[in-house]
C-alpha cells in the first residue's frame, strides 16, 4: 500500500423528500442527489443521533440509478427491534434531516465493465442489483443481464412489477424470480440446475454479482463455481448472522 493516508467520506445531512411502500415490510426512501456520485451497487451510511447523544449507524444500499434526477433511493426493511429500522420504519417523515456518508463500496458495476452480467439476489439483497439493472437500462442496454431474484412470496418481492416489466420489454435483460414459500416453486432453493440453466441463457458472465444473508451468498457462490465460473468473476455482499 502507499503511504497516502486514508480519508473517510464525510458525514452531510440530507432531507428526505418522499416515502412510499414498497411491500408489507420495506420502504423507499428518496433523498436529494448526493455531492459524489455513486456506481450502481454501492451503499451509504446511515446515522442517527438521539437526543442524549447517543449514536446508531447502519448501511444501506442505494436503489437508484447513478443520476437519477428523483435523487437516491434507499429501500430499507422495517426490523423488529431495529434501532435505525425501526425509526424509518415507524417515526421517519419527509423533511426529516438525516446524516449519510457514501457513496461507499466496491461491490459496484457500470456501462464501462461490460457484460454479460449476471446477479443473483435474495430477500432485500435485491437492491443494490435493482441499481445495477436500472443502470444497465439508461446506459448500456446492449449489455446482457440476468437476475435471479429469489424471495419468500410474491407480497415480498421487492419492485416486482417493475422487473417483470423490464424483462419483458427491454432486450437482454432476462428475470428468473424464485418463490421460496409459496407457488409451484415452493420449497425450492437456488441449485446447480438453476445456475446451470441461466449461464446457457446468458452466456458465461463476466461479472457475476450476489447479495443477500450469509448462508445463501455462500451457498450460491459455491454453486457459481462448480458451474464453471471463475472464482475472481464472482462478487458478493452479504447481511445478517
Amino acid at each position: 500500500m502507499s503511504g497516502t493516508a486514508f480519508s473517510p467520506s464525510p458525514w452531510r445531512t440530507a432531507t428526505i423528500r418522499a416515502i412510499k411502500p414498497v411491500t408489507p415490510r420495506v420502504k423507499s426512501f428518496r433523498f436529494a442527489p448526493l455531492d459524489r456520485p455513486h456506481r450502481a451497487g454501492q451503499h451509504v451510511d446511515v446515522r442517527l443521533t438521539a437526543p442524549d447523544g447517543y449514536q446508531a449507524q447502519r448501511s444501506y444500499s442505494i436503489a437508484s440509478a447513478p443520476g437519477d434526477p428523483a435523487g437516491i433511493e434507499l429501500m430499507i426493511e422495517g426490523l423488529e427491534a431495529g434501532e435505525v429500522s425501526g425509526f424509518f420504519d415507524t417515526v421517519a417523515e419527509v423533511g426529516d434531516a438525516i446524516e449519510l456518508r457514501g457513496p461507499l463500496g466496491a461491490f459496484d458495476w457500470g456501462p464501462g465493465d461490460g457484460g454479460p452480467v449476471l446477479l443473483i439476489g435474495g430477500g432485500s439483497g435485491l437492491v443494490p442489483l435493482l441499481a445495477m439493472v436500472r443502470e444497465r437500462a439508461v446506459r448500456a442496454p446492449e449489455v446482457p443481464m440476468l437476475l435471479i431474484y429469489s424471495v419468500r412470496n410474491a407480497a415480498e418481492a421487492i419492485a416486482r412489477a417493475e422487473l417483470a416489466a423490464r424483462s419483458r420489454d427491454e432486450t437482454g435483460f432476462d428475470l428468473t424470480l424464485l418463490l421460496t414459500r409459496e407457488g409451484a416453486t415452493a420449497g425450492r432453493r437456488i441449485d446447480r440446475v438453476m445456475i446451470d440453466t441461466a449461464i446457457e441463457c446468458l452466456g458465461m458472465p463476466r461479472h457475476a454479482f450476489v447479495c443477500g444473508g450469509n448462508g445463501f451468498v455462500g451457498t450460491v457462490a459455491d454453486l457459481l463455481v462448480d458451474a464453471g465460473v471463475k472464482p475472481g468473476v464472482v462478487r458478493t455482499e452479504r447481511f445478517g448472522g
